[in-house]
């Protein structure tokens, strides 16, 4: 449904200018998932400085071609990485700026090749490649991206889409490929980082700005149970204890360096040893013991700048005393009841943490529920049925559930989207409980289906497989095609008050039948706003929002 997008060199920029913003509003959070004993800064934070040295370079494009921007920023993040997950984001930027090349426009075809790259220039410098870590979350994106393009994609956003959704499974992978993340009850903090940039990137081609604005990323939940570990603050670290070291960090200006010939250099000299550049400009990060003779060695082959060496056993140990009887986890999260890939991929951009598969036939049980409620990493929990019959079950396992947790009454798809809308991360438990509920009667529901039987019905003669539409539940038209149901709803609604028509389709309607739905809609409300969504639900052929 969507048509081809070809991105411009403004647009490049600006995409990953909104990335970086998306990127910031999470930053807390993406830190806050640092996995101890290996101290190394804050990940959330140098992704974010890199991410911002590299659009500020941006500006620098020798001419208006996305190539040249790419080139721009990959240099911007090389001079302005910070950290392990900044250099390896440099790198990241560096694979992206070599697959495009020369390109005035890009695709998804273009955009595919450049994460291949991009995966691979990753792992690039590093002397050890752990996977369950953003390098992991890289290539799974990378591959699902090319995965597209070779079923003949060649839309930049479906192409993004695969890419967003394949980097957010790999996170929610990530402890069970990185023993340490699933001791620690967290996810990896880059590979969340990376996956937070791809998904701002796709929020602000699908038109999302303004939304970006009110909202921030969400922490994906680990698809495996986690019990997250209570740390305590020793009063001195153990005696016989190694210790960390210092992480060391600076850059080498010199004439035909050596990437390989450094790291030969200091592989021997401590770990986590990353080596980058090109011969002009080196970037160096390594933990050691003894910061001194790396900087003597490093003033030996240029002119070093942007020195960083930071004491790893310090920042340990405020990091304890900081995590001392603290669970990390989300202060509140959104459960959603849904049947279908759309809809899911919808209520997961909206924020909600989990989705419990389920709907109109298929309700799940109260022990489905309740599991996906105990699973989310988060101290309260608010539920959004999105049908009446899974209310009550709903209930029940709030009853059970260890959590606090709360039930907004949505009882459609469209309420349960206008919930999360009105939900604040600001705000406490309660006031969302209120103001979410409140929202669900702001929107009013749509449902068409095929009619199963014949049968009469509040003074309606229904046939067998006719189509049937429902309004905010109730059962008041059928016709004999899905287009004149919703014609006829909507003719007999007072629709003054409302502004905006969202179509969400499902799998029984094609792509002919859904645009001659659409050009109907416009011709017939030209003032209204009519937004089209793939729900991709079994049973209802149209679940239409009017808000």
């Amino acid at each position: 449904m969507k048509q081809v997008i070809l991105v411009d060199a403004d647009t490049f920029r600006e995409m990953f200018s909104a990335a970086t913003d998306w990127l910031e509003r999470s930053v807390s959070d993406i830190d806050a998932l640092n996995v101890f004993p290996v101290p190394d800064g804050d990940t959330g934070t140098n992704m974010l400085l890199t991410m911002r040295s590299a659009v500020e370079s941006s500006y620098s494009a020798t001419d208006s071609s996305v190539g040249s921007v790419a080139t721009a920023m990959a240099f911007g993040a090389l001079i302005g990485a910070r950290g392990n997950s900044g250099v390896i984001l440099s790198q990241i930027w560096r694979g992206i700026a070599e697959a495009i090349g020369k390109e005035k426009t890009i695709g998804g075809k273009e955009l595919a090749r450049a994460l291949v790259q991009a995966s691979v220039a990753a792992r690039q410098g590093i002397n050890n490649p752990v996977e369950g870590t953003i390098l992991t979350v890289a290539k799974d994106a990378a591959l699902a991206a090319q995965s597209q393009v070779e079923n003949g994609e060649s839309d930049i956003i479906s192409v993004l889409e695969s890419a967003v959704e394949a980097a957010q499974r790999s996170v929610a992978d990530t402890p069970k490929l990185l023993n340490v993340l699933k001791e620690a009850g967290v996810v990896d903090a880059g590979g969340q980082g990376f996956y937070v940039i791809l998904d701002g990137v796709l929020r602000y081609l699908k038109g999302e700005s303004e939304l970006m604005k009110v909202r921030k990323p969400q922490i994906v939940a680990a698809s495996i149970p986690l019990v997250p570990r209570v740390m305590t603050a020793p009063t001195s670290l153990v005696i016989d204890e190694k210790p960390f070291g210092y992480c060391t960090e600076f850059m080498i200006k010199g004439n035909n360096l050596s990437p390989e010939k450094i790291k030969s250099r200091l592989v021997k000299k401590g770990e986590s040893l990353i080596v980058v550049g090109n011969p002009d400009t080196i970037r160096v990060h390594i933990h050691t013991l003894s910061p001194g003779s790396i900087i003597s060695y490093a003033t030996s082959m240029g002119v070093i700048q942007s020195v960083s060496i930071r004491n790893m056993d310090e920042q340990f140990r405020d990091f304890l005393k900081m995590q001392q009887g603290r669970i990390p986890s989300l202060n509140i999260a959104t459960v959603a009841v849904v049947s279908g890939k759309g809809l899911a991929n919808v209520f997961t951009s909206l924020g909600t943490a989990e989705i419990v598969p389920g709907g109109q036939t298929m309700n799940p049980s109260v022990k489905d529920i309740l599991q996906v409620i105990e699973k989310v990493n988060a101290d309260k929990v608010i539920i959004l049925p999105n049908n009446e019959n899974i209310i009550p079950s709903s209930q029940q396992a709030k009853k059970l559930a260890s959590k606090e947790v709360g039930i907004i009454p949505t009882r459609t798809i469209p309420q349960g989207v206008a919930a999360l809308l009105a939900f604040d991360y600001e705000a406490d438990f309660d006031t969302n409980l209120e103001n979410m509920t409140e929202a669900i009667n702001s929107v009013r529901t749509i449902e068409i289906t095929r009619a199963i039987r014949s049968t009469r019905i509040d003074g309606l003669n229904i046939k067998k497989n006719q189509a049937i539409g429902l309004l905010d539940g109730k059962l008041v038209a059928s016709a004999d095609d899905v287009g004149g149901v919703l014609e006829e709803l909507l003719n007999g609604m007072d629709l003054s008050k409302y502004e905006v028509i969202t179509l969400y389709w499902g799998t029984d309607l094609s792509d002919n039948e859904v645009l001659k739905i659409r050009d109907s809609l416009k011709g017939k409300y030209p003032d209204f706003q009519i937004e089209m969504v793939n729900g991709g639900q079994p049973h209802y052929s149209l679940i239409v929002s009017i808000e």
